[in-house]
């Protein structure tokens, strides 16, 4: 009778091997006549180019919205979107908005419960002094 071995399939963590970026695809909507878009035009013109060098795993459109406040939309690689309105900022603000949906996860916010999360649990479990037999000094 023959022995079949078990089949290890290793679970794949993201920055083991290889990182995937969890955002890929960012939408830029501005308004020509609108003058909360004034900070998004100009980021437009003189910061898109740059940002979009420097990211090029990333899908980057640009579209009109006209008659509306202007929005920064992140797509990511779960199906989740998040969408910040940039209306009144200036150019160097918004590119800190860009760069906090790019490197963003796409998970919604939530409560940490504990200091320190693992895929692993503890085998000794959390330390404390009390526990135990005393130490004679």
């Amino acid at each position: 009778m023959p022995v079949t071995p078990l089949r290890l399939i290793s679970k794949s963590q993201n920055g083991v091997g290889a990182f995937v970026l969890q955002c890929k695809r960012m939408e830029f909507n501005y308004c020509d006549w609108a003058g909360s878009s004034k900070g998004m035009n100009s980021f437009l013109k003189h910061h898109l180019p740059k940002f979009a060098k420097a990211n090029p795993q990333i899908e980057i459109t640009v579209s009109p919205r006209p008659h509306k406040h202007p929005i920064i939309r992140g797509e990511y690689i779960n199906g989740r979107e998040k969408v910040i309105c940039v209306r009144n900022l200036e150019h160097n603000q918004i590119l800190q908005k860009a760069e906090l949906l790019r490197n963003s996860s796409g998970l919604k916010l939530r409560r940490v419960t504990k200091p320190v999360s693992s895929m692993n649990e503890s085998v000794r479990g959390i330390f404390s002094p009390f526990h135990g037999t005393g130490y004679a000094i």
